[in-house]
């Protein structure tokens, strides 16, 4: 039961139809790209001042009821971007949207690896959160299959009442997954917390492991946001978007299925794959042909093994209460550089195209693979 709600959740969370039309309502909107990068900031800021203390409420509390609030709050947000459609809703929206993840990560990485480990399986860890990021991206996949026909029927009121519902199903999968910690199995609230930052700050193998997840998940997911206007400079139909963005999710799903197999590879090997998948995206956004979005796509699915193998690695250096508070200081470091690639791509949009912008936000993998090199990662 454990494995198929993880399953169901993973794809849930991100079966919302929003996701690769919400730019253009942003457009039909009147909102320019440097303010949409205003929201995206709004948006990691609330995840940054919510992540950790949402860690620690889960450690000491219960980690699925946080998983059941996050999309309840997220669904909230996208009910009232669809009905009040305006850039001070959207600000609202994705504050909404930031303390549901908030309350979501950390608790889902820490449920899953405790719950499996319980068992004695956590060796398993890497393939099952490989498959549920997987189907998560296939979830996304889907969503972006059905919102052009969807868009094209119902217009942005019926895509974001099916997002809405996405968001109750999900949370209403959590109630289904198995939490075998009682309230009080950790200390109070405080202990937790200052355990959880101690352990993040003071063991030099667990900050390396919660840098890397932070700057391996953030750019790309950040440059993810992005897709659709790269694709219109490149001559892609405004119609045709969701099915550039769906080319690109197929490259990240095939590299989460990968995470299992791949965990047993050398782990010198990781270095040269952050170098070569900086190359292909660089390589694809600058080839002024929409061709070039299968490197972007392979690019995005080396991005996403890499993601979930940092994270495999920060899980199994983690001991102790404090699992979903140390999981939640990667997420801050995450959102950290989130917001610092949301502003650079603003400020860059400004001055060079966003295939230009694309390539030089690639560089910071280039810095990752070389340092990851020299740690022996």
């Amino acid at each position: 039961m454990l494995v198929i709600s993880l399953y169901v959740y993973a794809f849930l969370s991100e079966f919302v139809l929003l996701y690769p039309v919400y730019a253009l309502l942003f457009a039909d909107t009147g909102l320019s790209v440097a303010q949409s990068s205003t929201l995206f900031v709004i948006w990691s800021v609330t995840g940054m001042v919510l992540e950790i203390p949402s860690g620690a409420w889960a450690d000491t509390f219960s980690r699925r009821l946080l998983l059941c609030l996050g999309p309840l709050l997220i669904g909230l947000g996208f009910a009232s971007w669809t009905l009040f459609p305006s850039s001070w809703v959207f600000a609202a929206g994705f504050v909404l949207w930031g303390a549901g993840e908030a309350l979501v990560s950390g608790s889902y990485e820490a449920l899953a690896y405790e719950e499996l480990a319980r068992r004695g399986q956590e060796g398993r860890y890497a393939g099952v959160m490989g498959r549920a990021t997987s189907l998560g991206l296939v979830g996304s996949a889907t969503a972006i299959g059905l919102a052009s026909p969807a868009l094209a029927a119902g217009g942005y009121p019926l895509v974001g009442a099916a997002s809405v519902l996405a968001c109750v199903l999900c949370a209403a999968t959590a109630l289904t997954l198995p939490e075998h910690r009682t309230r009080g199995e950790a200390p109070g609230y405080l202990a937790v917390l200052r355990e959880g930052l101690a352990l993040a700050r003071g063991d030099r193998r667990v900050l390396h492991a919660v840098l890397l997840v932070a700057f391996v998940t953030a750019v790309w997911g950040g440059l993810e946001e992005y897709v659709p206007y790269l694709a219109v400079e490149k001559g892609v139909a405004w119609t045709a978007v969701p099915l550039v963005i769906l080319l690109v999710w197929v490259g990240a799903t095939a590299g989460g299925l990968l995470a299992g197999p791949a965990e047993r590879l050398p782990g010198r090997l990781y270095g040269p794959l952050l170098g070569l998948a900086a190359l292909a995206m660089a390589g694809g956004a600058l080839s002024g042909h929409p061709a070039g979005f299968v490197a972007v796509a392979l690019a995005f699915g080396a991005f996403q093994l890499a993601q979930v193998l940092a994270d495999v690695r920060l899980q199994a250096r983690i001991s102790g209460p404090a699992r979903a508070t140390v999981t939640s200081v990667a997420g801050l470091g995450t959102n950290v550089v989130t917001v610092g690639v949301f502003t650079a791509y603003g400020v860059a949009s400004s001055y060079v195209s966003n295939g230009v912008t694309f390539a030089l936000l690639s560089l910071p993998y280039v810095l990752v693979a070389l340092l990851s090199g020299r740690a022996g990662q």
